[in-house]
């Protein structure tokens, strides 16, 4: 019999979404010169869009932006005012930003430093020789307000990651992406494909307060950008992580190795062998090592990649409608596609197999044909299915 205390365990209760994502980024510095600085306003002003992104997109709380370009303003700023994220623009200039950046980080050290750069050539040949290991992420600018959303989105799920996961089970997202370029591009795209599905799951609150609420306990997505970062995420989490996207080309050992990828999904399917995970590569090559460790592929040199990557995740990370369907008659599907516009030259269903077998061996060729033979003859036996290669 079960004790009192076993039963206790055995009942549900409310989740307390109040009590979820309680770190935010409330305050953004952006260390920049002026054209930089309007480069990156565009047509509008930062908080203008940030505030328009947050309120498609049902989220509270988006940030104030203070933008400074020396550092006699940066450390005015830094006195006053309490900021929770400095995002630095190196320019082509000759200026500072680097070394203001260290000497916030010396005296800061709890700030998180953010690098957002364009990446023209010359930019790129400084940070060559710059030490960023200050900063939690490097990123590009590609003229995306979305990028920025991305960025706040992405520290703060990582200051609320173990919180979050201890308190209720939130799930993560895995990018393992070392190429600075794709993962600023992906990252938007992902962050408003998750946020946009976490708006559905709310929808079944009480009140808009209650949706909004629930939009906290969204599955987290966390960015990893070696062999040995991703283990140690995944070996600390591994009850949590919905699903691994993936590079085949990234460091491990402290060298770049072009099976990385490859190793890190062998290495997670051995362990589990139902969890989502998708290879992104634009080696099409890779491809087959996809089939080998039942993952899906996506081409990065795909004109649709980012679809593509959106709908292989609805489709394998429990994101959209569960579809009950009935194994005799599969009239769901058939249905869906009947309404999609889709004709139909049959409705069966029938068993295909995933491989076959040829069978040489006369003796046994005969007592398997035998055997089919009864089995058609037989009327109870409604269908027989085989993969046997009778070529």
């Amino acid at each position: 019999m079960l004790s009192k205390l076993k039963l206790n365990q055995l009942y549900f209760k409310d989740t307390s979404f109040v009590n979820l994502m309680t770190k935010r980024i409330f305050n953004v510095l952006l260390v920049a010169n002026p054209y930089d600085a309007f480069m990156l306003e565009d047509d509008g002003r930062i908080d203008e869009k940030i505030f328009n992104e947050y309120m498609n997109l049902s989220l509270r709380y988006p940030p104030r932006f203070t933008q400074v370009s020396t550092e006699e303003e940066t450390w005015k700023q830094l006195a006053n005012t309490t900021f929770d994220l400095v995002i630095c623009m190196p320019g082509t200039d000759n200026s500072d930003t680097f070394e203001i950046a260290r000497s916030i980080k010396n005296k800061y050290s709890h700030i998180p430093l953010v690098v957002l750069t364009p990446f023209s050539h010359g930019i790129t040949a400084r940070m060559e020789h710059e030490d960023l290991s200050i900063f939690e992420y490097v990123f590009c600018w590609l003229g995306n307000t979305d990028l920025l959303v991305s960025i706040i989105k992405l520290i703060e799920d990582k200051m609320n990651l173990e919180h979050d996961v201890k308190e209720v089970g939130v799930q993560m997202i895995m990018l393992v992406e070392d190429s600075i370029r794709f993962y600023s591009s992906v990252l938007p795209n992902l962050y408003k494909f998750v946020l946009k599905q976490s708006q559905e799951f709310a929808t079944e609150a009480l009140n808009a307060h209650q949706r909004t609420l629930r939009m906290r306990g969204r599955p987290k997505i966390v960015l990893t950008r070696t062999y040995e970062e991703a283990m140690d995420l995944y070996n600390k989490y591994e009850k949590n992580v919905l699903g691994i996207i993936t590079d085949a080309r990234y460091p491990r050992g402290g060298v770049v190795d072009p099976m990385a990828g490859i190793k890190l999904l062998a290495e997670i399917r051995s362990r589990d062998p139902f969890i989502p995970l998708i290879l992104q590569s634009s080696e099409v090559d890779n491809k087959v090592y996809a089939g080998r460790y039942d993952a899906s592929f996506v081409d990065k040199n795909s004109k649709k990649m980012n679809i593509d990557l959106r709908e292989i995740i609805s489709e394998h990370f429990g994101f959209g409608d569960f579809i009950f369907r009935n194994p005799d008659t599969f009239e769901e599907v058939r249905e869906a596609l009947e309404k999609a516009g889709i004709p139909m030259a049959s409705a069966d269903v029938t068993m295909n197999p995933q491989n076959y077998v040829k069978v040489t061996d006369e003796t046994a060729l005969k007592g398997l044909q035998r055997t089919l033979d009864l089995l058609d003859e037989d009327d109870d036996v409604q269908a027989v299915y085989h993969n046997w290669d009778e070529e």
